[in-house]
């Protein structure tokens, strides 16, 4: 047994939506120290470009809005013109919205359903002929979702769509794993919790009063992501099919009853 490159991306290509900044940089950086060869996607072309700058040349900027299926289908032709396969998809893009119960509109729920459930599968759908294009059972190609701790468990907020969203991402990773596990494709899913991100402002913002209520006494870093995606992504974690690794310092699991925003 050889477990000195067990964890390396060598000669892998990879495309990360929501890449240019928060979680989803953080583990498109994580890739590049790996080897791989990243597209990083979101709207905004520019903070895609200065994301590739800073990341260096390993890192393509590849901009696009996903939250149709007509750009999830634009961002497939896209990266299917530059390259013959693809190893790992991150479908990281993604929103929020928080509003009472009395006056939660419409676009909120529409918005956060839309780009946080529908495209990923869209996405991986418009994507599936380049993931198979150079997946083996010896080395499958990779999906992951990053879907979030408030599919696991209630934060304090009135932000009904975002959960209803999450949860749904999850259970959706295992219905699409049992489909694309034929194809040599592994579906996983990553749940983080309290990271600092635009997101999540209140981790980004207040880290110190937040990290309070975590197990492990402090918000996560950009190595707790890189670490988890990288360890799906690799050969390490081959044989994880189907399932989320929660990432979030024990307040799912590990918890006494305190509750914070993921």
């Amino acid at each position: 047994m050889d477990t000195t490159t067990l964890f390396r991306l060598d000669g892998r290509v990879a495309l990360v939506t929501g890449g240019s900044r928060g979680i989803g940089r953080m583990i498109a950086a994580g890739f590049i120290a790996q080897g791989a060869r990243v597209y990083v996607s979101s709207r905004k072309a520019e903070a895609c470009e200065e994301t590739a700058a800073a990341l260096g040349p390993n890192c393509i900027a590849l901009p696009e809005d996903v939250s149709t299926v007509a750009g999830c289908k634009a961002l497939a032709e896209k990266l299917a013109a530059l390259e013959p396969r693809l190893d790992i998809l991150v479908n990281n893009a993604g929103a929020a919205w928080g509003e009472p119960f009395e006056t939660f509109p419409e676009k909120g729920w529409d918005k956060v359903m839309d780009l946080n459930v529908k495209s990923p599968f869209f996405l991986t759908q418009a994507l599936h002929e380049l993931l198979k294009a150079g997946a083996s059972a010896d080395k499958p190609a990779k999906v992951l979702n990053i879907t979030s701790i408030d599919g696991q468990r209630l934060n304090p907020w009135e932000t009904y769509s975002y959960h209803a969203s999450k949860s749904a991402l999850i259970y959706l990773t295992k219905r699409m794993a049992a489909r694309l596990i034929r194809d040599h494709i592994n579906v996983t899913s990553i749940a983080p919790g309290a990271f600092a991100s635009e997101m999540n402002k209140a981790a980004r913002d207040h880290g110190g009063a937040v990290s309070k209520a975590i197990p492990a006494k402090r918000i996560g870093v950009d190595e707790d992501m890189a670490g988890a995606a990288i360890y799906l992504a690799s050969r390490a974690g081959d044989y994880v099919v189907g399932d989320t690794i929660t990432v979030d310092g024990g307040l799912v699991n590990a918890s006494l009853g305190s509750s914070i925003d993921g």
